[in-house]
């Protein structure tokens, strides 16, 4: 019993630190000691790649709004890596391009968004002294491109992600308040060194820094570690700020969450994230990245480890305590995916889809690996 007491709570132990624990100290850390870029105003020539699969509903608008940044014309250059789409994509670029010379189109066999990425720095970005990447379905704010490309002039950066507002969802979705947090803790984490994590909507790479990773693995993991281990940092600038609809119910967002964790899964095995890593970044790279993908096993473990001690234990208090705060816990989720207005039962909801997420990733994963190629959420365009 012994040794199951011990899984049981280092189950919790693991589990608290990973989503509470850790972001208190990494705060503290912070408060005590920062590590801010060096800005330059000195505006460098960039490359906006958006890679596109049959995003016809949005692309007009993303041109558009990348047209109307506030950013020098002579210094910017617009392509749309579109992943053989099969609707009106081609077409919609196409008609732009013909009246702006800063917009291309570049139209590519099947193969991935990170294969479109490679294909469009390939083609397009030997001009470029800074990569700038975006989504589809994002919006940027007029300033955006200005203000994220500034710590770049530090030579100890490679990599910039700015700050993705989640716009208020349709549904019940509660991505915008697990993503205030995200983004809280990706401050702190910028602030003692780099990011373990940055998002798709928008983010920087100098030129010279850019790696091509495999397909399947995406930007937004892999960009921040592979930085490190090459003598960068990766930092977060919270005042480029791009914006985007969430899926539209909690339901649509597992779904969208488990292509995601699978290419995490697919990073965490194969991409080598600990290697060459100083140690404090090695230990945020195991608190925020590994441990928060293993959030589903460990509460299955904690909850297997609970019922074992309730047998081998008679009883006893403490367990059958730990036990009903579990189901109590399942319960208020359960009343979230009701949609009962009971306190936080939303939020139990998401977080309870989104642990098993990462489950269920990690079972896909071993199953079948991981595909290279993307479909968009509806809900979020």
């Amino acid at each position: 019993m012994l040794a199951i007491a011990i899984l049981f709570w280092l189950c919790i132990g693991l589990i608290l630190w990973t989503h509470v624990a850790y972001g208190v100290v990494v705060a503290g850390i912070a408060r005590l000691y920062r590590r801010a870029p060096a800005a330059s105003e000195i505006l460098p020539r960039v490359l906006i790649v958006v890679a596109a699969y049959n995003e016809a509903a949005v692309i007009e608008r993303r041109l558009e709004n990348l047209l109307a940044l506030d950013y020098p014309a002579d210094k910017l250059k617009i392509v749309v890596s579109s992943d053989a789409s099969t609707d009106a994509t081609n077409d919609l670029v196409a008609a732009i391009a013909t009246r702006e010379p800063r917009v291309q189109l570049l139209v590519n066999e099947r193969g991935g968004k990170i294969q479109a990425q490679d294909k469009a720095v390939r083609a397009f970005g030997d001009d470029a002294d800074v990569l700038a990447f975006s989504d589809a379905n994002c919006t940027w704010a007029p300033d955006a491109l200005r203000v994220l490309v500034r710590p770049l002039a530090d030579p100890s950066v490679g990599y910039v992600c700015g700050r993705l507002a989640i716009l208020d969802a349709d549904g019940v979705n509660k991505e915008g308040a697990y993503w205030r947090y995200e983004m809280w803790l990706r401050a702190n984490e910028s602030a003692i060194g780099s990011v373990t994590g940055g998002n798709g909507s928008i983010y920087a790479v100098r030129r010279s820094a850019y790696i091509e990773v495999h397909p399947s693995m995406g930007h937004d993991l892999s960009f921040p570690y592979r930085m490190v281990q090459n003598g960068l940092r990766a930092v977060y600038e919270p005042a480029a700020v791009a914006s985007e609809k969430p899926s539209k119910d909690t339901e649509e967002e597992y779904r969208r969450k488990v292509r995601m964790f699978e290419h995490c899964w697919l990073i965490v095995l194969r991409g080598k994230m600990l290697r060459r890593l100083p140690p404090l970044y090695w230990l945020a790279i195991v608190s925020h990245r590994h441990l928060r993908y293993l959030t589903g096993l460990l509460h299955l473990i904690a909850l297997g480890a609970n019922i074992a001690l309730l047998v081998g234990e008679s009883g006893s208090v403490l367990y059958w305590l730990t036990l009903l705060g579990q189901i109590g816990f399942l319960g208020l989720a359960l009343l979230g995916k009701a949609r009962v207005r009971v306190p936080f039962a939303a939020l139990a909801w998401y977080y309870t889809l989104v642990s098993w997420a990462t489950t269920k990733a990690l079972l896909n994963y071993l199953r079948r690996g991981v595909p290279a190629t993307w479909e968009a959420a509806a809900g979020t365009r």
